[in-house]
């Protein structure tokens, strides 16, 4: 069975399309394995669409195997914020959730196999020793002292390792493969280390844990894995996936594949350097929707039909490169055009009275819920003398390419009326705390047609809005790729969060959590599912309109 159509032929369906068509699996087997010491991120996200959309789109299986192999940084919490992760951007797992800790007693008997091939040796130098020993690409390294132990003599000492005789570092298992490899990864491996401390899985029941490179390889021929497919920073591990499956007795074989990992623009796509942000409170938490991570996306206003869009986009190579944010930001907002319906908001009020209306005057004034879509029906919005409109939407003085409200001028409040400014009010400071219009009363309500002279801005009733909490989320970093400082922090962007109070249509007083909406003329917003409650509203900006939408207002 060949991929869906609607999917681009990468270089992945096409050697899986060509083990099928040459028999050599009549079923394709996926894997996704995160380690659960972190939140994933948007490059998790390019993953999990290829693992389960080739698993999907194949006809065929995908496992979620926890890879915890190292519980000093892992907890129950990252294992069920990846698995809502997984399940929120529409996939699902075959059968039960898997560990590799399910193999811990299997991978313990396959290193005791390699040392009964001579293939392994406990080594009692350093951590610091064995990387000195090991050398540099261009100069090959130095054999351990304890590299010519017996074979028995190993496996007495393994026993003691796995029994709590050694200290942290004072004792591992290293692989016995050749210290002048030109592949480094290749030079007697560390294949176990010892840790004390719980496992939120197996609890006490292990003190010694095997390296992500031993364990992976066989958990994924334990489970029958047909492709396994990783960033390219694996790309020499692979010398040592094949080695370790080569010499141990296991049936399966399972190919691993590397492709170029996503790097996004004015992000970082580390867990360790993510959790660096987390813990010294840069941001408020693995969630905050400045934060490259699905939840952080979700909860800014992200939908999952949106990041499984761009990661289609942005595709499946071998070329490393950094992926512009306007991709991502353009698969929201083609979403959200379609789907977000439409609501008014002030996020920086000035008070404006209408003088030729009575003090009491109050109308409803109907308004599409979407100009394209009548399905999403209409609502209707109060109109009174007195309303708020934006800051940014009135000057004092006249500008030729300014089509807003300007003294002396005439302008449009959306679907309700033309207005003229007179005159305005301000405080000690100089500051304009009211302006003072009339309106054609001719034109109330009226759907007239559009004059190219005249501007339209938006408006919301005083009496009859609702106030509202916006943060306006920008950059993390204030460069496209903060990593190429040694101290990524050093470029984190002071502003990266703006925080307004304004007001919104009372309809949306019991809006949902995640509810999204374009606010007319300012962008899409949704609802904060930390924050905001019918008593306290909070929406976070997710993406602004399009520039051509600002250029043609100014």
């Amino acid at each position: 069975m060949k991929g869906n159509k609607s999917q681009t032929i990468n270089f992945i369906r096409q050697i899986i399309n060509n083990d099928l068509a040459c028999g050599k699996y009549s079923k394709i087997c996926t894997r996704f394995p995160p380690e659960p010491n972190g939140y994933l991120h948007i490059g998790h996200a390019k993953s999990i669409c290829l693992n389960f959309g080739i698993a999907q789109d194949y006809g065929g299986t995908c496992n979620l195997r926890f890879d915890d192999t190292n519980p000093l940084n892992e907890n129950v919490h990252f294992v069920e914020s990846i698995k809502n992760d997984i399940l929120w951007l529409g996939f699902n797992w075959n059968e039960d959730i898997r560990y590799t800790s399910d193999y811990f007693n299997q991978i313990y008997q396959y290193a005791i196999e390699l040392i009964n091939k001579d293939l392994a040796y406990v080594d009692e130098l350093t951590i610091q020793d064995i990387k000195e020993y090991r050398g540099v690409w261009n100069k090959p390294g130095i054999n351990s002292p304890y590299r010519n132990r017996s074979i028995e003599e190993n496996l007495f000492l393994f026993d003691k390792m796995r029994n709590g005789c050694f200290k942290e570092g004072e004792a591992c298992l290293r692989a016995k493969i050749d210290m002048s490899s030109s592949v480094i990864v290749m030079r007697d491996p560390v294949l176990y280390r010892i840790k004390f401390c719980k496992h939120h899985q197996t609890n006490d029941n292990w003190c010694i844990y095997p390296m992500y490179d031993f364990a992976h390889c066989i958990s994924d021929a334990l489970e029958g894995i047909t492709h396994s497919l990783c960033t390219l920073e694996f790309l020499d591990n692979r010398c040592l996936y094949e080695w370790i499956l080569h010499n141990i007795s296991i049936p399966n074989f399972p190919n691993q594949y590397e492709y170029s990992r996503l790097n996004l623009e004015y992000s970082v796509m580390s867990k360790r350097k993510l959790g660096q942000l987390v813990n010294k409170n840069y941001v408020e938490g693995w969630d905050d929707p400045r934060m490259p991570t699905i939840s952080g996306l979700r909860r800014r206003g992200y939908t999952a039909s949106s990041i499984r869009e761009f990661c289609r986009r942005i595709g499946v190579t071998k070329q490393q490169n950094i992926i512009e944010i306007d991709a991502l930001e353009s698969c929201i907002r083609e979403d959200l055009n379609i789907n977000a319906p439409r609501a008014i908001a002030v996020l920086n009020p000035i008070k404006l009275i209408i003088l030729n209306l009575p003090l009491h005057y109050e109308i409803y004034i109907k308004m599409k819920n979407h100009p394209n879509k009548p399905e999403m029906g209409t609502r209707e919005v109060k109109f009174t003398n007195q309303i708020w409109i934006d800051k940014s939407d009135f000057r004092e003085e006249p500008d030729e390419n300014y089509k807003r409200l300007v003294l002396g001028k005439k302008v449009r409040l959306r679907n309700a009326c033309i207005i003229s400014s007179n005159y305005v009010k301000k405080d000690t400071e100089g500051n304009i705390i009211c302006i003072y219009c009339t309106c054609d009363l001719s034109t109330i309500g009226k759907n007239l047609i559009k004059d190219k002279n005249i501007g339209i801005i938006h408006w919301l009733s005083i009496l009859h809005s609702q106030p509202a909490t916006f943060r306006l989320y920008n950059n993390l970093f204030k460069i496209p790729n903060p990593e190429i400082e040694e101290d990524f922090l050093v470029n984190i962007n002071p502003n990266s969060l703006e925080i307004k109070k304004g007001y919104v249509e009372q309809s949306l007083l019991n809006a949902k959590n995640n509810m999204a909406y374009q606010f007319e003329r300012e962008g899409y917003f949704c609802t904060d599912s930390l924050y905001s409650s019918s008593d306290n509203l909070v929406f976070n900006r997710i993406v602004g309109l399009r520039n051509l939408y600002s250029k043609l207002n100014k």
